[in-house]
């Protein structure tokens, strides 16, 4: 599931980690496969020293206007009026979660999956693994194209928690708003207006 470990340490303020090479290329397809090592990996015992992930729709909607915040323009304001509505409560069904489980960060190798590029992990809330990895924006980046309905349907049925399933629905407007942010603030146009469109089919603008 993850390149074995070999060593770490700490060096000129920085620190360091060292792990085995893994021979193979980034994931492209077969979405099931990566919704079954994310289950895995949500099984998983959560360790000491994790930092807390963003759990409930008002932790998303803080992380948000933050990232606005920070763009400052009329677009962000724009994109501000498109806040979801209602609110998804925190879950206590955090665990073990990787952070940044786009497909450049998942590496095919000898048949299977492995995990790479583990700056991120955070004891959260399942769902937001599901989130990242099946982000229009992260999708096209990192793959070139957003995931078809067929590769999202596939992915949805193979992991193995419904309860998680469940509330990656229920907060996906939340998770849409928060990438096109995102997206706008590293000024990605394609990406950004993959996610408006995602969060305009959930959540349809009034006149």
């Amino acid at each position: 599931m993850v390149p074995r470990y070999v060593a770490h340490g700490y060096w000129q303020n920085r620190d360091w980690l060292i792990y085995t090479h893994l021979a193979g290329g980034p994931w492209t397809q077969d979405t099931a496969h990566v919704a079954r090592l994310l289950g895995i990996l949500h099984d998983q015992a959560v360790f000491a020293g994790l930092p807390d992930g963003v759990n409930g729709s008002v932790a998303l909607e803080a992380q948000t206007e933050a990232i606005l915040a920070v763009t400052d323009s009329a677009e962000s304001a724009e994109l501000m009026t498109q806040r979801p509505l209602g609110r998804v409560p925190e879950t206590l069904q955090t665990g073990l979660i990787h952070g940044d489980p786009v497909p450049g960060n998942l590496m095919v190798h000898d048949g299977t999956l492995a995990l790479i590029d583990w700056q991120c992990p955070q004891r959260g809330d399942p769902a937001e693994d599901l989130a990242l990895f099946l982000s229009p924006a992260m999708q096209l980046l990192y793959r070139g194209r957003p995931l078809s309905a067929l590769e999202e349907t596939e992915f949805v049925a193979a992991y193995p928690d419904r309860r998680v399933v469940s509330r990656y629905f229920a907060l996906k407007p939340w998770f849409h708003w928060r990438m096109a942010a995102y997206c706008l603030w590293r000024n990605d146009r394609r990406a950004l207006a993959l996610e408006r469109a995602a969060l305009q089919s959930i959540r349809p603008r009034t006149a």
